[in-house]
């Protein structure tokens, strides 16, 4: 007899850049669960575009700050990984993008998580299906589709 799988989600959130304006954990977790099937043991660090930049240049050879960085460790028997988020990027996207803050926060969180457990966008149909996939939960969520452009309505 194998053991129920766990549905519990242990989210750590670590501050390494300012707090003001970010959103609370309480968000993070929602938006987390949300993307999540089953359990999970999640980190998600907020850091400056500098250590942003660092991480992306040392684990993707990508010189340049990005918004988040997936670092999956696990799938079985629950999800682990971390997730980097760069506030400061998010911020200037959500405003060049003209997009409510939290709605591209909960984008980027549901974007990680579901790196978190295996999908990608590597080809046409495999990012078509993350779209998708990303969308339904943020719709669910009761945030817009983040792929539609605003300036095409």
């Amino acid at each position: 007899m194998n053991p129920k799988p766990s549905k519990r989600l242990n989210l750590s959130v670590q501050y390494a850049c300012n707090k003001t304006g970010l959103p609370l954990r309480a968000d993070f977790v929602r938006w987390a669960r949300a993307a999540l099937v089953g359990g999970g043991e999640i980190a998600i660090r907020l850091v400056e575009a500098d250590e942003g930049q660092a991480l992306n240049k040392e684990y993707r050879g990508k010189d340049y700050a990005t918004n988040v960085l997936s670092f999956p460790y696990d799938i079985e028997p629950v999800v682990s990984g971390d997730l980097v988020i760069c506030p400061a990027l998010v911020a200037r996207e959500a405003a060049e993008q003209n997009k409510p803050l939290a709605a591209h926060y909960a984008h980027l969180v549901v974007h990680g998580m579901l790196h978190l457990q295996g999908w990608d966008h590597e080809n046409d149909d495999d990012a078509q299906a993350m779209e998708q996939e990303e969308t339904e939960i943020l719709a669910a969520l009761g945030y817009p589709d983040p792929y539609l452009d605003e300036g095409a309505a």
